[in-house]
């Protein structure tokens, strides 16, 4: 165990090895704002050896440490290279040995909504956030909604739970790639936008039953990411003809979907937070969300709220959007608006703060 007041701040790196997911994504752009800020403490990122993925802050030292990789890596290898120093974890894993540590719990999912991520893996994440939350200096979050899940759980008490916004601007310096519109045949706003994801709290199986219903039989649901056509008809789910399965899609491409949607539908049941609506927002597409989660949180008077139950709500929703123009641009003003205050500058500075209070004596 660490004693006295940590000097110097390590980043846990693991997520520079990993695949990209969006707890990657709010970890590379954390880094990334931390090393552009003109003024930080003496921070490093450790990763494991051989790490080939492209280094998002050039002004922060970057060392590789250690033989292993993946979880043997975090827990075996990483707590040496923190010693004396704090560890700030992104990706809600963190070495059990570290005390002087932060870690980032994105949401409390795995322990109310199990079932979206099987036995063995939750298990395993509660582990590591029961741990963390009794142990460490401190616990960082995404959404004051997520932070007082915590609480309720007895993760930690709500003074040791900071809550650190992500931001979305980065969909802006990222270059649209308006070519997946003809290669998917959709036209601006004549399509509605969501994930393609099985996770039972997602909710998208009532997404299939609006689409399904005849006022929208003309307007297509795109569906992106790794979840195909035959993995939801496994799964028991009616696909509708106007379903479109665009697969994974570049950053560019997915730019240019968000951007040009009649809407961004997010029909959770919980969220910590919430990207792809609020990443919508920012380009000024109108979010359909439900009234759950963090998502009234993070999207504000930029969405529609519909009951993630009832899918005649959802056609009727989506209509108002197709069928009122000043409608639509309302919501798109005032949700521009709104999401401009979700920047990874704000949040670094943000985490700066944190940082100082809990090393602080």
């Amino acid at each position: 165990m660490n004693t006295g007041a940590p000097c110097g701040v390590v980043i846990n790196g693991k997520f520079l090895s990993a695949a990209p997911t969006a707890v990657h994504r709010v970890a590379y752009e954390l880094t990334r704002a931390l090393g552009e800020l003109p003024h930080h403490p003496d921070i490093s990122i450790a990763v494991p050896p051989r790490t080939r993925l492209a280094w998002p802050a050039p002004n922060l030292p970057i060392r590789a440490v250690g033989h292993l990789h993946g979880i043997a890596w975090e827990q075996l290898c990483l707590p040496g290279a923190a010693r004396g120093q704090l560890l700030v974890s992104f990706c809600n894993m963190t070495p059990f040995r570290v005390r002087s540590g932060l870690t980032m719990v994105h949401d409390a999912q795995v322990f109310t909504t199990p079932r979206s991520y099987g036995q063995v893996r939750s298990a395993w994440a509660r582990l590591h956030i029961r741990l963390a939350g009794s142990a460490q200096l401190g616990l960082l979050t995404v959404s004051e909604f997520a932070k007082r899940e915590l609480v309720s759980l007895g993760i930690a008490p709500a003074e040791r739970i900071h809550v650190i916004h992500n931001g979305v601007d980065h969909v802006l310096r990222i270059p649209r790639d308006d070519a997946v519109l003809t290669r998917l045949g959709l036209t601006p706003r004549r399509y509605a936008l969501s994930l393609a994801n099985l996770q039972p709290h997602k909710n998208i199986g009532l997404l299939l039953q609006a689409f399904a219903r005849p006022g929208l039989a003309g307007l297509p649901l795109v569906l992106t990411g790794r979840a195909t056509a035959a993995d939801f008809a496994a799964a028991g789910y009616p696909l509708p003809a106007n379903t479109v399965f665009a697969g994974y899609v570049s950053e560019g491409e997915m730019g240019s979907l968000q951007a040009h949607a009649l809407a961004v539908c997010t029909p959770s049941l919980t969220e910590g937070f919430g990207l792809p609506p609020v990443e919508g927002l920012r380009l000024g597409t109108p979010a359909l969300i439900a009234p759950c989660g963090a998502l009234p949180e993070v999207c504000g008077p930029g969405a529609l709220k519909v009951d993630p139950h009832n899918p005649a709500a959802w056609e009727a929703a989506l209509l108002r959007l197709q069928n009122d123009p000043a409608l639509w641009q309302g919501l798109s003003d005032a949700g521009r608006a709104f999401a401009e205050r979700f920047t990874w500058d704000a949040a670094a500075r943000k985490l700066l703060s944190v940082i100082a209070q809990v090393t602080a004596g």
